[in-house]
C-alpha cells in the first residue's frame, strides 16, 4: 500500500476512514461531503482511500489539513490486457477491494497513531458493514444520488417477485403502479439494469443487491438531496433507514471544484452576446457521449433549427461531426463547441434557455439548481429512471422522443423548450418552485443544513 499524506497541525481527537468507490462521479462527491464535515470538525481527521489514478485526480492540486489520502490497489495485475468486457475495471477492483480495505485500517492507524473511530464509506460498499461491526464502531453510508434509485435498489427483492408476478401480462415499457413504495408508476425498462433486465449474476449486480441488504444496518444513510424533492419517497427510506438524510444539493453548498478552473475557452463572455433563454446548453458528462450517429442527427437537428448552442464535448469526437458542421457555426456564431466548460456557471447564465444533458444526478440537480429545463438522453444506471423522474414526476424536462437522437425528434424539442408555449411556461414554473425549494434546503435553517449537522454531530461523537 502505497502512502500519501500531509502531517496535520495538531493533535486530532477523532479518527475516521473514508473508503471511496473510485469510479466515475463517486469520488469527487465523496471528497465534496468530506470537505464539508473537515471544515465542519477540524479536530476530526479523515483517512481517505481511493486508488492511485483516483487520488492523483482529485489530491494533485489541493491539500486538506485534516484529510489524508491513501491508496489501495486498483487490482489490474501487472502487464493485464483488458478485453474490453462490461465493467472490467470496477470487477478487477472489487476483487480485492475488501482484503485492500482491511490492510489500509492497520496503515492508517499506525501512521496517525489514532484508532478509528468511525467509517464513512460509499454505500456501494455492503461489506463494510461487517468491519464496522468487528471493530465496533458505526459507519455512515453515503448514497451519492438520489432517493428513487436507492428506492429502486432497495426493494429490488420486492420488484423483482411482483415483476414475476405481472410480467406476463405488461411489457417492460408499460407502466406499473405501486413497483416501488413511494413511487406512484414507473416502466421495468426505467430502472437501473442491475435491478430486473441486466446481467443479475454480474459483479456489479450482486454489490448493489448485497448494499441494499445490508443498508438498514447503516448507522446514517446521507444522501445528495433535499427532503422536498421526493417527500413520498423520502417518507418511505426514513421508514427503513437508521437516520436517512437528505444534505443536499452539493451545488448549492460548495462550489469550489466548479470554480476553480477558469473560463480557458471563454464561455461565458460568448454567452454574454446571446439572447436571453435562447441557448441550448449540450453536454453528457465526462463518462458518457451519444454514438456517431447520434451525434450527426443532434448537428443537423441544430442546424436546421437554427438554434444557437454552446456544446460542451471531448474534442476526440469533433470528426462525428457532419462535414463542414464546425466551420459553418463558426462562420455563422449560431454555435459554439468547446472540449470542457465551467457548467454551473454556464447553466446560471441568463442566455442559456435548455439543458440537453444524459440525465445523471448532479446534472440533473445543477440544472434544477439554477431553473432550467432539460431534454434528456439518458445511457446507463439511473438516468433512465431520473430522467423518468424529471419528465412524469416533477415536469421539469423531457426524455428525448425514443429515448434517442433524431433529426425530427430533436428538433421538434428544441422548438418545443425554446417558445414560449404552454408547455414549456409550465415546466419553467415548476422547475423555478422546486429551485426554490432546493435553495431553502441549504439556508441556515434549512432541512438539508439541519441534516448535515445531524451528520456532523455523529460524526464526532465519541459514542455513537
Amino acid at each position: 500500500m502505497e502512502i500519501n499524506s500531509n502531517r496535520n497541525e495538531g493533535i486530532p481527537k477523532r479518527h475516521v476512514a473514508v473508503f471511496v468507490f473510485p469510479f466515475s462521479s463517486h469520488p469527487p462527491l465523496l471528497l465534496t461531503l468530506v470537505r464539508m464535515l473537515a471544515s465542519a470538525a477540524p479536530n476530526v481527521i479523515f483517512s481517505f482511500f481511493g486508488t492511485a489514478k483516483s487520488n492523483q485526480a482529485l489530491f494533485s492540486d489541493q491539500k486538506y489539513n485534516n484529510i489524508r489520502p491513501y491508496d489501495v490497489s486498483d487490482g489490474i495485475p501487472k502487464d493485464y490486457v483488458f478485453m474490453g468486457k462490461p465493467q472490467e475495471d470496477i470487477n478487477l477492483f472489487l476483487a480485492v477491494a475488501e482484503e485492500e480495505f482491511r490492510k489500509g485500517v492497520k496503515v492508517v492507524e499506525k501512521d496517525i497513531g489514532l484508532k478509528i473511530g468511525c467509517l464513512l464509506v460509499d454505500s456501494f460498499f455492503w461489506f463494510l458493514a461487517d468491519m464496522a461491526d468487528e471493530m465496533s464502531i458505526p459507519w455512515v453510508s453515503f448514497w451519492t444520488a438520489g432517493a428513487n434509485s436507492l428506492s429502486a435498489h432497495f426493494y429490488t427483492d420486492l420488484i423483482r417477485q411482483k415483476y414475476d408476478e405481472i410480467k406476463g401480462t405488461v411489457g417492460p415499457d408499460d407502466e406499473i403502479a405501486d413497483l416501488i413504495p413511494g413511487l406512484k408508476t414507473v416502466r421495468i425498462s426505467d430502472l437501473p439494469g442491475e435491478v430486473v433486465l441486466g446481467n443479475l449474476e454480474s459483479p456489479f449486480s450482486t454489490m448493489l443487491h448485497k448494499m441494499a441488504r445490508s443498508l438498514p444496518r447503516a448507522t446514517a444513510v446521507p444522501i445528495n438531496s433535499f427532503d422536498e424533492l421526493d417527500p413520498e419517497l423520502n417518507k418511505n427510506l426514513s421508514s427503513q433507514f437508521n437516520n436517512f438524510l437528505n444534505i443536499g444539493p452539493f451545488n448549492l453548498i460548495s462550489k469550489e471544484n466548479s470554480l476553480s478552473k477558469v473560463d480557458e475557452f471563454s464561455c461565458l463572455s460568448w454567452l454574454d452576446n446571446q439572447k436571453p433563454r435562447s441557448v441550448a446548453y449540450i453536454c453528457f458528462g465526462t463518462f458518457f457521449k451519444p454514438p456517431p450517429h447520434e451525434l450527426v442527427e443532434l448537428a443537423e437537428a441544430l442546424e436546421e433549427t437554427q438554434t444557437s448552442f454552446l456544446w460542451s464535448i471531448k474534442s476526440d469526437s469533433n470528426k462525428h461531426f457532419p462535414k463542414g458542421f464546425l466551420e459553418r457555426i463558426c462562420a455563422n456564431g449560431t454555435g459554439k463547441v468547446v472540449p470542457w466548460a465551467p457548467q454551473i456557471q454556464v447553466l446560471e447564465h441568463s442566455a442559456i434557455g435548455v439543458f440537453i444533458t444524459h440525465g445523471g444526478w448532479n446534472s440533473m440537480l445543477e440544472s434544477l439548481g439554477v431553473g432550467v429545463p432539460m431534454i434528456c438522453r439518458p445511457f446507463v444506471g439511473d438516468q433512465q429512471l431520473n430522467t423518468w423522474m424529471i419528465e412524469r414526476v416533477w415536469g421539469i424536462g423531457a426524455k428525448i422522443e425514443g429515448g434517442r437522437f433524431t433529426k425530427h425528434g430533436t428538433a421538434c424539442a428544441l422548438k418545443q423548450f425554446l417558445s414560449s408555449n404552454e408547455l414549456s411556461i409550465g415546466r419553467k414554473k415548476r422547475i423555478e418552485a422546486l429551485k426554490e425549494l432546493a435553495h431553502k434546503a441549504v439556508e441556515p435553517n434549512g432541512g438539508s443544513t439541519k441534516n448535515f449537522k445531524t451528520l456532523v454531530d455523529m460524526i464526532t461523537s465519541a459514542t455513537l
